[in-house]
């Protein structure tokens, strides 16, 4: 009898595309131009993207909306969040420590990350990008390669 062997790899494909973006603006204020300037209609979701690292949990907000038509789904993820840690070995009584915590800690800088899936090879990406860069507050946009992504694992939710 022969033995067949499936790997992961054939099971996952790379069809989305992933857009860093450097703002001073609130989720929910980005959330609302993004909607605007490319016709979408971003929603907050109920339940946070919540990540376990060696920091702790952390909880980053997430906004989503699914385009039925095109059979595209949008996701603007926060990228950064503080975790505020009460070690046990303290010797202070009301010690804590802050400390942040990334989606993609490559992407440090990055405040947000828009998530787009099941983009289809004639996707523009750079003409989302160039609407994105019309947000005033917005003071950096670009694409991030996912192929050279380490930690593309939090992306999966």
């Amino acid at each position: 009898m022969a033995i067949h062997k499936i790997q992961i790899n054939d099971f996952i494909s790379i069809d989305y595309e992933l857009i860093a973006i450097h703002t001073s603006l609130e989720d929910n204020r980005l959330a609302y131009f993004l909607n605007q300037l490319l016709a979408i209609q971003l929603t907050k979701n109920n339940v946070n993207l919540e990540i376990k690292s060696k920091e702790g949990k952390s909880s980053f907000t997430h906004f989503c909306y699914e385009d039925v038509k095109l059979d595209i789904v949008w996701n603007l993820i926060e990228n950064k969040t503080s975790i505020i840690s009460f070690p046990s070995s303290g010797n202070g009584f009301f010690e804590s420590i802050a400390m942040t915590s990334f989606v993609l800690p490559e992407f440090k800088k990055a405040d947000f990350i828009l998530k787009i899936e099941n983009t289809e090879s004639d996707f523009q990406i750079q003409n989302t990008i160039d609407t994105i860069s019309k947000i005033k507050q917005v003071s950096l946009v670009y694409s991030i390669d996912q192929n050279k992504l380490k930690s593309k694992n939090n992306l999966i939710f």
